[in-house]
């Protein structure tokens, strides 16, 4: 049976999914990613995945994936072989070849962990078949993704779509990529103990006392989601998108976020012809990523029958 790997590298693990050539999910591996560790002179998150990869192949009678795609953090350098610029973490990953690493005779095409989340997205989950979408992840900060004409958008140096650095405060403190007053400072948890003056450490926290009655909690709570509001409605004006998926641990707040998101986006949005853009939870949870780097494994002529979007 032909069938393509996904492996989503994270931070502290690594899913690894075996996928039909139509999306499919036919079987999956988790392993810890051990970052820092060192094993054969490479990062030790290759033996995790080698291990994965040899599991899976023999769930399928020892035949290994026909094809096999790699998402990751940081900027995937533009023939898309390798993670050119990943400081700080994952030691090892930048300019790591996986084609060689991994031994495997095709090319192992390597992308940035939203964009892949994105094309998970739009081949298989909350954005399926649309040719103009903006992805937001809410976590720890904010990570994004666009597809605009049924192309991803890469840019010069793999920057586009991070979408968490665009200001929407200038007086306010800069993101880690130094833009002051970015989305994710507004409403990513890494501030909320900034924004809440040490009261919450966590978003759920905050939300669960803003759903109790905290007036002082649910001020911060309706101001960030205020400005996450604009934040969209200067997107939709910039790219015109069909759909906006959020995902990522906020998004899992549900009605919390997105009766009020809608709401506040309803005021500001241009709407030609009283038309508005979609807005939706994403649907592949943190499986998203495996699934856009086994899609981005498939050649032109297979990724357009299968999507007819994207090329």
């Amino acid at each position: 049976m032909n069938w393509i790997l996904g492996i989503d590298l994270g931070g502290t693990g690594i899913k690894c999914g075996a996928f039909s050539l139509t999306g499919q999910l036919l079987a999956s591996r988790l392993a810890p990613t051990r970052d820092g560790d060192v094993s054969a002179g490479g990062p030790a998150f290759l033996d995790e995945i080698r291990a994965a990869m040899l599991s899976l192949t023999q769930d399928f009678g020892g035949v290994p994936p026909q094809r096999a795609g790699v998402a990751a953090p940081g900027l995937a350098a533009r023939d898309g072989t390798h993670v050119a610029f990943m400081p700080g973490r994952l030691r090892g990953l930048e300019n790591l070849h996986w084609q060689q690493a991994l031994s495997c005779r095709e090319p192992v095409p390597v992308l940035n962990d939203a964009h892949a989340a994105l094309l998970g997205e739009v081949w298989q989950g909350a954005a399926r078949g649309r040719r103009d979408v903006i992805l937001l992840t809410l976590g720890t900060g904010v990570g994004g993704a666009i597809i605009c004409d049924g192309r991803l958008l890469r840019g010069h140096l793999g920057r586009a779509g991070h979408l968490g650095h665009m200001t929407v405060d200038h007086h306010g403190p800069p993101t880690i990529a130094g833009t002051p007053g970015g989305i994710e400072v507004a409403i990513g948890n890494a501030t909320v103990s900034e924004r809440t003056g040490g009261r919450f450490t966590m978003t759920r926290d905050l939300a669960d006392a803003a759903q109790q009655g905290d007036a002082a909690a649910q001020a911060v709570w309706d101001e960030s989601v205020h400005a996450l509001a604009a934040h969209l409605a200067g997107l939709i004006c910039a790219l015109d998108p069909e759909i906006i998926v959020i995902g990522g641990g906020i998004a899992e707040l549900d009605d919390f976020l997105f009766v009020p998101l809608r709401a506040a986006l309803a005021g500001m949005e241009w709407r030609p012809h009283g038309q508005g853009v979609e807005i939706r939870k994403a649907a592949l949870g943190n499986w998203a990523g495996a699934y856009g780097a086994a899609f981005n494994t498939l050649p032109p002529a297979t990724t357009a029958e299968n999507l007819g979007c994207i090329s």
